[in-house]
């Protein structure tokens, strides 16, 4: 059977990344504080999401779609009523939603939007290397890396001795899952791929450590606590990466029960168990969605809705400020949308990203501008969302 791109992206299984072992012994706080970043593939609808309250066109555009009953957040925005974890955070002031932001992309493409999420930059497959790799490196966490996936996203790229553990219960990717992945995977050097191809043969020949610890734990709550479980350890890592895919609904999203609510159900089981399993660490720690970009306003003829620009991003732990929408409302009229069809970006993402490497790495913002984001102006976010 051919699996096209978008099936491949559609039908993954959510997987896990950690790295950055080797805490920075420079670090102006003693505490070990640790960041998780959820990716969340195909593009979040943040409509759906965190839905605007009272606005009567929004409702008209989304009849068929719109979410019902949803949770009253405050006076202009709600949550979506399947979010049952985010939202106990939310109550006890360790969840907050940055709404109407996205990165510096418009072009509706995912997986040039897909690649500057995770490299930071302006301009797709021009960086090799990931925002939060490179900031990583900034903070000296540079100790070696286990995935539980394949290849190492991009997102981590740019610290040297991370590693890739492909837990699929001895056996390995077939002929055309490999030439899935170099198509995905098409910005690569050959030298990467390569390396990749050499990485595959190498695990296949040999029996990889605690192998079984791993196999056949890719549910979410085994993968949650896997993670919670190594960034709990003092020595362990302060980094890891979760992916879900899924989030392109073109047709039938649906409302209360849709495709798209399944998969903010995935989102919200991670947290839930995040915050289970990290147990008192979860006072240090930050967990933060991305996504390449929103949707559209209007649901199409299908049920669904299209590729768009602004959309909103969760965050959830210990090391917020507060509990808070945190968005400069753009509003919904259409000579306020843009290109008179998606929410608008108010916020760059990357000043979310920058803010929340500064928490936890303890990390200058200035120097996250200008080493990890190339010297692009950013707003300093930390105080705003964050914890001394």
């Amino acid at each position: 059977m051919k699996i096209s791109r978008r099936d491949f992206l559609k039908g993954s299984a959510t997987t896990l990344f950690l790295a950055g072992f080797n805490f920075p012994v420079f670090a102006s706080s003693t505490r070990k504080k640790n960041l998780i970043v959820i990716m969340l593939r195909g593009g979040m609808d943040g409509l759906t999401a965190v839905p605007v309250l009272g606005d009567k066109n929004f409702e008209k555009s989304r009849k068929k779609i719109l979410i019902e009953n949803p949770i009253k957040l405050n006076s202009d925005f709600a949550l979506h009523p399947r979010l049952d974890a985010f939202h106990q955070c939310w109550k006890e002031n360790t969840g907050s939603i940055i709404h109407a932001t996205s990165i510096p992309y418009t072009a509706r493409s995912h997986f040039e939007g897909q690649n500057l999420m995770e490299s930071g930059g302006k301009v797709p497959y021009q960086e090799k290397t990931g925002w939060l790799g490179r900031g990583m490196k900034l903070a000296n966490l540079k100790g070696e890396g286990l995935s539980l996936s394949l290849p190492m996203p991009l997102l981590l790229r740019g610290v040297p001795k991370n590693n890739n553990y492909y837990p699929s219960g001895g056996k390995l990717p077939g002929e055309d899952t490999l030439d899935l992945l170099k198509s995905i995977y098409a910005d690569s050097s050959e030298e990467e791929l390569l390396d990749m191809m050499n990485y595959i043969k190498k695990r296949k020949a040999e029996e990889m450590m605690n192998y079984n610890a791993y196999a056949d734990n890719t549910n979410n709550r085994n993968l949650a606590q896997q993670a919670a479980g190594y960034l709990k350890k003092p020595d362990g890592p302060s980094v890891a990466v979760f992916e879900v895919n899924g989030f392109d609904t073109h047709a039938a999203q649906g409302g209360v029960d849709g495709t798209h609510t399944r998969c903010l159900v995935e989102m919200d089981d991670i947290i839930r168990y995040l915050k289970t399993y990290l147990e008192e660490s979860y006072k240090d720690t930050i967990i933060l969605t991305v996504t390449e970009f929103g949707r559209t306003i209007a649901q199409n003829g299908g049920n669904g809705t299209e590729h768009g620009y602004g959309t909103a991003l969760f965050m959830a732990g210990g090391l917020l400020k507060k509990s808070q929408v945190y968005s400069d409302w753009p509003g919904l009229k259409r000579k306020e949308l843009y290109q008179g069809r998606d929410l608008n970006a108010t916020i760059d993402a990357r000043s979310v990203y920058a803010s929340a490497m500064s928490a936890v790495f303890d990390l200058d913002f200035n120097r996250i501008e200008k080493e990890v984001f190339f010297g692009d102006k950013l707003q300093n976010l930390s105080d705003k969302l964050f914890k001394a």
